[in-house]
């Protein structure tokens, strides 16, 4: 497995609202400290439709710790927009609209090329997944087809946002959550990390540190899935 360059600083939440909880709530303490020395945010909605509704709703929770914020789609020149920020919050939706998006407007090496300057980058579920190298363990339907499931390769691991617990009372008879994902290392050899609802990973110097109030679960080919608690490192 790759390195993650020092100069790498992220912040991956695997969903923007827990249960009871307004938007962000749980993580405002992480963004405030990942996000200490910016004054302007560079939001990304193109996870979802109403990119004019979802710009306001992330303005004001961003605004209310004290941080303008500015949406990508309301810029004359989007890689301009990139090329002059001070970080860079991509939201959740649905990942295969966001990665389309991004190749539509020629993102994905700006916001690498950023993200290697040194440039704080956040996502939220879609957000994180296409900080992966691929968006291949998101849970979004297909709705759209991007130009390659290659995303921004930020992290040398996958995301699973969102990741839920076989539930031994259910009688649903499909594949449960942890299967899919041993499918997809059937095909794939790459490390994958389920975050649950409310974690979240925090990565720099080279290091992912697991935040949040819940656990995550790490898939590896040829290695039985096993848990960890916020507060561990990972170290690549």
């Amino acid at each position: 497995m790759n390195a993650i360059p020092e100069v790498r600083r992220l912040l991956l939440i695997s969903t923007s609202t827990v249960h009871g909880t307004g938007y962000l709530d749980h993580a405002e303490e992480e963004i405030r400290d990942h996000l200490a020395m910016v004054r302007r945010v560079l939001f990304v909605p193109y996870a979802l439709h109403d990119r004019d509704a979802y710009a306001a709703k992330a303005r004001a929770r961003f605004e209310a710790m004290g941080l303008k914020l500015d949406s990508i789609h309301e810029a004359e020149d989007p890689l301009k927009a990139v090329d002059h920020a001070e970080a860079i919050f991509i939201g959740g939706g649905n990942t295969f609209r966001l990665l389309k998006a991004l190749y539509e407007f020629d993102l994905i090496e700006v916001i690498r090329e950023r993200v290697d300057e040194g440039m704080p980058y956040m996502g939220a579920s879609a957000g994180s997944n296409v900080a992966c190298p691929t968006i291949m363990t998101t849970n979004d339907m297909p709705i759209v087809q991007p130009p390659s499931l290659k995303a921004l390769n930020l992290i040398p691991f996958q995301i699973n946002p969102h990741y839920v617990d076989p539930d031994p009372n259910s009688t649903h008879m499909g594949e449960t959550r942890e299967e899919r994902l041993l499918q997809f290392l059937e095909e794939n050899d790459v490390l994958v990390i389920g975050l649950r609802e409310g974690a979240m990973l925090r990565v720099g110097q080279g290091t992912a540190h697991l935040k949040g109030v819940r656990g995550a679960r790490i898939f590896s080919r040829g290695q039985t899935p096993y848990d960890i608690a916020p507060g561990t490192a990972l170290q690549f």
